[in-house]
């Protein structure tokens, strides 16, 4: 057991963190007042500096690095904001993984290298209006009739809607019930029949486009199929590494707001001497770094004991639970500490916040963490419809 980065994954961290820091702020602000996601420069920008694909194979255009490499530089990213991270998020941990390890060899040639090379930006399609928690409950239905699948049905909650070159649509491929029937097709931003609902206004999140999907008489072809019925276990195997992207997503904003009231505490004064020399004030930044540090241990172990596959769903689950429940107590007080500099939108502070209340509902929400918690340590599936 090895608490300490080697220098190749210290080199590759200060990298990211210096190209981060330099180079977005002032993008992330754009994304955030427009609410536009990155730019497609940007985006090979960030693949010609290897940024993209960190753990995806080298065969298939990635850097073959692990899990701990991908994530290591998502934190950087997010530490920026979610938006200027989530195209780091999507190549490494999102559904292009799920492309990777169980999609057809022609279809993995085709996208995943694309991916990697900035040239093609996939998001994942699962929650419905009736199916986001009760995800077997999915109704959209994928029919196959000789070559094709013929796709019907409405996706809710795409982060990616609208913007994303190709979807990864979780939907029914047979007649069998429950999860039996569930896999995952591929479908590309404008097929005919792909049509999409109007942008969502969340809270937070902004830079990372939302919108229903709809899918009326939708054709793809039979090799576009990633995973078929009865795959909903695969799907899910794929999705525990996601957990720790957003996982990460939710660190990156509480170690960077960490990181702004560190400063901000040395440099503000009150009753003539810097706010850090109140115990208060030292005994709040101690418990956020603890937390931070706890965090980011158990994401980086839930990915190492994964030996650069698949994490366990108790690793996965654990990282993502606490991780999404410390992002907002720490952003709450560091907003608290800065005052109305924190609670102003002239600093980062408050969209923090914002998007660390998102990361806990995205990606399946904390209370469902711990029934996945609760049901890998006892070693039993707990049927919530009994």
């Amino acid at each position: 057991m090895n608490f300490s980065l080697t220098p190749d994954q210290e080199e590759l961290q200060a990298a990211a963190r210096n190209f981060a820091r330099a180079e977005l702020p002032a993008i992330a602000a754009e994304l955030e007042r427009d609410n536009k996601p990155p730019s497609h420069e940007l985006i090979h920008r960030y693949a010609e500096m290897g940024f993209l694909g960190i753990n995806v194979s080298s065969g298939l255009g990635g850097l073959g690095l692990g899990n701990i490499e991908a994530l290591i530089v998502l934190e950087e990213f997010a530490k920026i904001s979610s938006a200027v991270a989530f195209p780091i998020f999507e190549s490494s941990v999102g559904p292009v993984r799920a492309i990777e390890y169980f999609a057809p060899e022609s279809l993995k040639k085709r996208v995943v290298p694309a991916v990697c090379r900035g040239e093609m930006v996939i998001a994942v399609s699962m929650s419905e209006p009736d199916a986001g928690s009760a995800l077997t409950d999915l109704k959209t239905r994928g029919v196959i009739k000789g070559d094709k699948v013929i796709i019907n049905g409405t996706k809710r909650w795409c982060s990616g809607g609208g913007h994303a070159d190709a979807y990864v649509v979780y939907c029914r491929l047979s007649d069998d019930p429950g999860a039996k029937a569930i896999g995952a097709v591929l479908v590309e931003n404008g097929t005919p029949g792909l049509s999409f609902g109007p942008p969502e206004q969340l809270m937070g999140f902004r830079g990372i486009p939302s919108s229903d999907l709809n899918f009326d008489d939708c054709e793809v072809p039979v090799e576009n199929i990633i995973v078929p019925a009865g795959g909903f276990r695969q799907l899910m195997e794929a999705f525990d590494l996601e957990r720790c992207g957003n996982a990460t997503m939710s660190l990156g904003q509480a170690s960077g707001a960490l990181e702004d009231v560190s400063q901000y505490v040395l440099e503000r004064k009150q009753f003539g001497k810097p706010i850090a020399e109140f115990q208060a004030v030292q005994i709040k930044l101690a418990e956020m770094h603890m937390k931070c540090e706890a965090a980011r241990l158990l994401i980086w172990r839930a990915a190492v004991n994964a030996q650069d596959g698949l994490p366990s769903v108790l690793n996965s689950s654990t990282g993502k639970c606490f991780a999404n429940t410390i992002s907002r107590e720490v952003t709450g007080d560091a907003m608290q500490l800065m005052g109305a500099y924190g609670y102003s939108k002239e600093f980062p502070m408050e969209r923090r916040l914002r998007d660390s209340w998102g990361w806990g509902i995205a990606g399946g929400a904390i209370d469902i963490q711990k029934v996945n918690i609760a049901g890998a340590m006892l070693g039993r599936r707990f049927d919530q419809r009994r």
